[in-house]
């Protein structure tokens, strides 16, 4: 490459209100050419490179104000998932297959038991990997797909310039049913924003490559995906603390994990926290729970289990107070080892 700088030789970026000539709505941002990125074959790599980091800096601002509304999202899709509902995520290529990811991570990482929160891409399986010619187009597989809501579950679509056929159609068969539903995209001025009854706009403007949406919009669906399901998780019970309590220990490491995380939490030594796992089947949630109250395992595993696997809830119902943190048990005045209340 030459080292020539932004700019030179380049046509005019078009304005941000520029109109699309087929519907007469403002041109997506996400369409729309940057003039930051002007010029951008002609430098260096470092200079690409050194481009987008400067362009990636727009991501956090944009997630950061739509917090709000992902907070009210958070607390709506945790009271129905306790009602037994689920949540649906809803895009093709990119945005599709963040949602497929972020929904397949919660499993391992939270113990969430399969069908609870769903990612579907236009395509199917095949689109995570290969393009699938048209189908974002297909409203009538989104509709398909959103038919299998309920009133207790939330519908959440996401779609950089919110306007694939695919995720209006999933979010208009939603809402029919009586989902909630939410668009979430990097268009103020989406054109499927009347079928949601939210939408949460990222605002991240043009991409450095004109159209690109794997680039800034990709990633600030990514952080807000990641913020709403986790933040989900919490509410759920899923996390003590900000310890990973609900991990799933499939391999060596995630066991010793699990050790790690219970001598955290319970303030023990290796030893000891390797005896309480065994006497709880080695169950994480059921031996911080023992530590915390000296309830038999079997007591417990089902007052967790009455307790929608909350391991604060269930210590609180045993020892008949708020049940303590982590670092209650770590610090209390009154620390004397494994079966220690905190105060």
């Amino acid at each position: 490459m030459t080292s020539s700088q932004p700019g030179s030789a380049r046509p005019s970026p078009p304005s941000e209100s520029t109109p699309a000539k087929s519907t007469g709505r403002p041109l997506s941002p996400t369409e729309q050419r940057n003039p930051a990125s002007s010029g951008l074959d002609g430098l260096d790599t470092l200079g690409v490179l050194r481009v987008l980091n400067a362009e990636d800096h727009a991501v956090i601002d944009a997630v950061a104000a739509a917090l709000p509304q992902l907070a009210e999202l958070v607390d709506i899709a945790a009271d129905r998932m306790r009602r037994g509902g689920r949540v649906h995520y809803f895009g093709a290529g990119t945005s599709g297959r963040l949602g497929v990811l972020d929904a397949s991570e919660l499993l391992p990482t939270f113990n969430l038991e399969p069908g609870r929160v769903i990612g579907h891409i236009a395509g199917g399986q095949a689109a995570l990997v290969n393009a699938v010619e048209n189908a974002e187009d297909s409203g009538a597989d989104g509709s398909a797909a959103g038919a299998e809501l309920g009133p207790d579950d939330v519908a959440i679509g996401i779609a950089a310039s919110g306007s694939t056929p695919y995720v209006g159609g999933a979010l208009d068969a939603a809402r029919a049913n009586g989902a909630h539903t939410v668009l979430i995209s990097n268009n103020p001025h989406a054109s499927l924003a009347a079928k949601a009854d939210v939408h949460i706009v990222l605002d991240t403007g043009p991409e450095v490559i004109t159209g690109s949406t794997r680039l800034k919009a990709g990633t600030a669906q990514k952080l807000t995906l990641n913020g709403f399901s986790t933040a989900l998780m919490v509410a759920l019970g899923r996390t003590w603390d900000n310890l990973m309590v609900s991990v799933v220990a499939t391999n060596a490491k995630l066991r010793e994990r699990t050790v790690r995380i219970l001598r955290e939490a319970a303030d023990l030594g290796d030893a000891d926290a390797r005896t309480l796992l065994e006497r709880c089947d080695g169950d994480l949630k059921t031996a911080i729970v023992v530590s915390f109250t000296e309830a038999a395992p079997s007591l417990a595993a089902s007052t967790l289990e009455t307790h929608d696997g909350s391991v604060r809830a269930a210590i609180a119902e045993l020892v008949g107070a708020d049940a303590p943190t982590e670092s209650d048990k770590a610090s209390g005045p009154d620390d004397t080892g494994p079966g220690t209340v905190g105060a």
